[in-house]
């Protein structure tokens, strides 16, 4: 037990990583995140082939909740599983494209601090949508119209199924779920038991995954000593072998559909002018550590419903 909860905060340590990354990446001018340094005060320098791949990384799965809202025409909700400090809700809500509902689960420990650091920030409840006027906080929980923050651990179907209600998800709107760097920590037994039960729940759904690839080559098994050498064991890893096997991952779970595309191919999709825009912000020494990175890892989706079958990553 124990050791679980070593292995536990481990993982939540990467939510730290991931954010302060995301913050330097915003500081140079990668994309604009007005709200990310109200979660992250400051951040030492990151190489410039890591701001690169969160670049691809965050307009990656821009691309698929752009296509998300626009087939749902802004009737949907988004479930981020595991979403950390991610200011999504925030950004959407600036450029007038919330969904009906928007639904964040992390631990709890990981909660707690979100609500803290929102409840601090006017600009940050300013814009949570609140019909009555009411904002409910808790230790790890905040409810408001739209926007709902609750403490949980994924491997628990039961506590998934109950917050979800407390959050007023509506299981028969069109759905867009979200994991970045998740379902990997998670065994593969609980992340089935999860992929499952949301594909028997949610018939009209998208399910967005970043995450590892490629893991068992040279390159992949250097990237996984060193995450275990922070104390990440990558209880998922198995998953993470290849494309095939990432999709194969929600296909045999349930999910009528799948498609996978490691980074390379999502960062060469973007449009030219913001890959050349962006390429002038830091030189690369070279670009084979920037190319191995990015064959690391990939964006998978999986579908539910006739709605969003075969969504690419194709711009437009």
């Amino acid at each position: 037990m124990i050791k679980d909860m070593a292995d536990d905060e481990a993982v939540q340590a990467t939510n730290d990583d991931a954010s302060e990354c995301k913050r330097y990446a915003v500081q140079l001018g990668y994309w604009s995140d007005p709200f990310i340094n109200f979660f992250v005060r400051q951040t030492g320098r990151k190489a410039p082939e890591i701001n690169r791949g969160y670049y691809a990384r965050v307009k990656g799965i821009e691309v698929f909740i752009d296509k998300f809202l626009k087939l749902s025409g802004g009737k949907g909700q988004i479930i981020n599983l595991g979403a950390g400090f991610d200011t999504l809700y925030w950004r959407l809500r600036d450029a007038g494209n919330s969904p009906l509902n928007f639904v964040e689960l992390d631990f709890p420990s990981v909660t707690a601090k979100k609500c803290y650091l929102i409840k601090k920030q006017k600009q940050l409840i300013d814009r949570l949508n609140t019909e009555d006027g009411e904002i409910r906080f808790s230790a790890t929980d905040l409810h408001a119209a739209n926007y709902h923050l609750v403490g949980i651990d994924l491997r628990h179907i039961s506590d998934v199924a109950n917050k979800l209600s407390q959050a007023e998800v509506n299981f028969s709107l069109p759905t867009l779920f979200i994991t970045e760097c998740v379902l990997v920590y998670v065994d593969t037994s609980a992340a089935s038991t999860l992929l499952k039960w949301l594909s028997g729940k949610f018939s009209n759904s998208i399910f967005v995954n970043y995450e590892q690839v490629n893991m068992r080559d040279k390159f992949g098994q250097v990237m996984l000593s060193n995450l275990r050498t922070r104390g990440c064991l990558l209880a998922g890893v198995e998953d993470c072998e290849s494309l095939e096997t990432q999709q194969r991952r929600f296909t045999v779970n349930g999910w009528e559909g799948s498609n996978a595309w490691t980074m390379v191919e999502v960062y060469d999709s973007l449009p030219e002018s913001e890959r050349s825009r962006i390429e002038r912000i830091e030189l690369l020494d070279e670009r084979e550590l920037l190319t191995q990175l990015l064959q690391h890892y990939c964006i998978s989706i999986a579908w539910n419903g006739q709605t969003f079958k075969n969504i690419s990553i194709a711009q437009g």
